[in-house]
């Protein structure tokens, strides 16, 4: 992400916040070795299991995720350091003494870092209250600013009307970041709104990524970039859709599929559907190569293998968002050389195409 100060750079340049579930861990399995330590995704994990913990110990070598137990009762079932995966703990103000000792363990344990989290519509106490919470985090987790990325959580942006409001907090709290030496500082927003079935059926509907309009409007402070993947930022994404639903990402928009054609066998609708996406005009260049959700899209289009589930939909959407988003963001480096966006010289060849298919 991009450094507060100083000017080094740092590995990673985009740090998505994804649900701890089945298809997003699916999609970050999928990438590439060679890429992935350009991603610093958080896991927002609301259930511990054996799957979710064994899925987390499937990420590519070089992906280092950052987990996120806030939402999980402390015990000592949820201290990351017990799980077993080398894991990076995510660290809210308001988190309990005996939790930021925890976290303060598993930082030590493996990379030696964690990220802290400001919500901006949760943590708003004040510059000089919010220093002292966090004199407070880093006192009793033993770590100090240099080790630690600070992340400006936005929240849900879904209208114009969001990001105006927003803004001018992640300004404030941007101007309050500078009095410390955070390891980076980014900010995240979610632009998907929560409940998809109220869009047409049967035709692809365009819907404006006012996260990434958020991030925009802020390149002044040179602020690193994240997003909730192809989820909405509140918790539950709305009710279940069982309707076949792709979210394909673009530049400045998702364009969303959800197709509800009768006749013919689910596995037939789904094929139209991708049939469809692969005929249209944001279909990438690079078609398969692009990324693994790609390749999967591409399989169905030519009926080639079944319709999956909304597990996989989310998997497959999930794996072309990364890489389009980094394809973007690495774009932007090598045409802003020497900005804030600075990653390592090989890393924009390297991650070329997004992602490549990998086997299983």
């Amino acid at each position: 992400m991009v450094p507060a100060h100083g000017g080094r750079a740092a590995e990673p340049v985009y740090r998505p916040v994804l649900a701890g579930r089945r298809g997003e861990l699916d999609a970050l399995a999928h990438l590439d070795e060679a890429i992935a330590p350009l991603l610093a995704p958080v896991i927002d994990v609301h259930a511990v299991d054996p799957c979710t913990v064994d899925l987390l110990s499937r990420l590519p070598a070089g992906l280092l995720a950052t987990v996120d137990v806030s939402a999980l009762p402390d015990s000592p079932e949820t201290e990351l350091v017990r799980w077993g995966v080398p894991l990076v703990p995510v660290i809210g103000l308001a988190e309990g003494n005996r939790r930021l000792v925890a976290h303060g363990a598993a930082a030590r344990a493996y990379a030696r870092r964690a990220v802290v989290r400001l919500r901006t519509g949760q943590d708003r106490a004040g510059p000089d209250a919010t220093t002292a919470a966090l004199e407070r985090v880093w006192r009793l987790t033993r770590l100090v600013p240099e080790q630690c990325d600070l992340l400006v959580d936005a929240g849900d942006v879904c209208c114009p009307a969001d990001v105006r409001l927003v803004e001018p907090r992640v300004r404030r709290l941007a101007e309050w970041a500078r009095r410390h030496a955070w390891r980076s500082v980014s900010v995240a927003a979610g632009g998907m709104p929560p409940a998809l079935a109220r869009l047409p059926t049967d035709e692809p509907v365009r819907l404006d990524r006012f996260d990434w309009q958020l991030w925009q409007r802020l390149a002044d402070l040179g602020l690193g970039y994240g997003d909730y993947g192809v989820s909405c930022a509140v918790p539950g994404d709305g009710p279940a859709d069982r309707l076949p639903t792709l979210r394909y990402t673009t530049d400045a928009a998702w364009w969303v599929y959800r197709w509800s054609r009768r006749g013919g066998r689910g596995d037939d609708r789904f094929a139209d559907l991708c049939r469809t996406l692969v005929a249209a005009p944001h279909w990438p260049a690079a078609g398969a190569g692009f990324s693994w959700g790609d390749h999967e899209i591409l399989r169905r289009a030519r009926g080639g293998a079944g319709a999956g589930s909304p597990v996989n939909w989310i998997a497959w959407s999930t794996s072309h968002h990364l890489a389009h988003v980094l394809a973007t963001l690495l774009r932007r480096e090598r045409e802003q050389r020497g900005g804030p966006w600075r990653a390592d010289q090989d890393s924009p060849e390297r991650g070329r195409g997004g992602e490549t298919r990998r086997a299983g």
